[in-house]
């Protein structure tokens, strides 16, 4: 029996198993099988993969937004609207066939955005070269998965599932879950709070079919199986995405609102060049970038040109980013901004910068 077969089995197991205390230890060892096959499934297509096989690109620009949809929903014309890059366009399917990279120019960063080949239902399982989408996937800093409006939900629910199947989830943060390996001294399991989803028994009983017999586990929330499952793994991508329902000139203005309304969710017509700009402010927002000014002394500063950062990004960072060896001859800096906490700020390495904030930096 094929991998593909054991996974569908323990799928088949799980959905005709009723959800209650009883059943919670069966369904939790049923879990871990799964994520493990799954997990095999994936190095094993990575190691039989041909030279070449792939369509990944060299990661540019400030930040990378991938583009994950089934087949004619509006990548290749939003790529072709938003950047200068020229992708190709039909009525028919399947007519981007390898990964075409943009780059939008916004609020002073350049952001890379690809353009991936559409993907059918069982991508997980590698139909329609679904594994190398997802791989490509992986590296992304935000997903926009892009549906149809005339199609409804049914396109969100499927692409999550496929995502989800091969370790990635969308809009989530990691379970505060201490998960340590050890050499000896068997399993050691403790809770800073009210677990009504796990308990000591489950997670010995998970281990136990990844053949781990000696680990400290700290629980700090209350967690599910799932959340525990991938903290073993150690392969889960946590990534943010947001949802555009393209299409949105062919439904009624009640579909439409009522699509608008759902969370992380835009609705845009690429045919028709609607809602563009809302688009781009919400991938700018889910992106978290921060801009930040330089000024030397006795001058204005200078915002023409920015310093595009992650957000939560420190002094320290602006001085890597300007040059290699600004760390060493650091002295102070002085901050303007919201960061500060009067105008200017005198302030250390560790200091964390805000949107638009202005630096100048003090050498010895």
């Amino acid at each position: 029996m094929g991998i593909l077969e054991k996974i569908s089995e323990i799928e088949y197991e799980i959905s005709r198993t009723q959800k209650n205390k009883a059943t919670e230890h069966h369904l939790g060892k049923l879990k871990a099988k799964l994520a493990r096959f799954r997990a095999e499934l994936l190095e094993g297509s990575k190691g039989s993969s041909e030279k070449g096989e792939g369509f990944e690109v060299i990661k540019s620009g400030d930040s990378r937004v991938v583009m994950i949809g089934f087949p004619s929903v509006g990548k290749s014309t939003l790529l072709t609207k938003l950047t200068k890059t020229k992708s190709e366009t039909a009525a028919y399917e399947f007519t981007t066939l390898t990964c075409i990279p943009g780059n939008i120019e916004y609020n002073g960063a350049r952001i890379q955005l690809l353009d991936l080949p559409g993907i059918i239902e069982g991508a997980s399982e590698g139909k329609g070269r679904g594994r190398q989408v997802i791989a490509v996937a992986r590296t992304a800093d935000l997903i926009l998965m892009m549906l149809d409006a005339s199609k409804g939900e049914i396109q969100r629910h499927l692409l999550t599932k496929e995502l989800e199947s091969v370790g990635i989830r969308l809009n989530k943060r990691p379970a505060n879950i201490t998960f340590k390996e050890k050499k000896a001294g068997g399993i050691s399991f403790n809770a800073t709070c009210k677990l009504t989803h796990m308990s000591e028994s489950l997670c010995k009983s998970i281990l136990q079919e990844y053949k781990i017999h000696n680990a400290d586990i700290l629980f700090r929330e209350d967690a599910t199986a799932d959340d525990f499952i991938d903290m073993v793994v150690g392969k889960t991508v946590y990534l943010r995405c947001l949802y555009c329902f393209n299409k949105c000139d062919l439904v009624s203005l009640e579909e439409c609102e009522r699509l608008a309304r759902m969370p992380d969710t835009v609705v845009a017509s690429c045919e028709l060049g609607l809602n563009f700009s809302f688009l781009l402010e919400c991938i700018w927002a889910y992106l978290a970038l921060v801009r930040v000014f330089t000024k030397k002394r006795g001058e204005m500063p200078d915002f023409g040109e920015s310093i595009i950062l992650r957000s939560g990004s420190t002094v320290r960072d602006v001085c890597r980013a300007l040059h290699r060896t600004m760390e060493n001859h650091f002295k102070a800096a002085l901050v303007w901004g919201t960061s500060s906490k009067h105008q200017p700020q005198r302030v250390g390495l560790t200091h964390v910068l805000e949107d638009e904030d202005v630096i100048q930096i003090i050498k010895k």
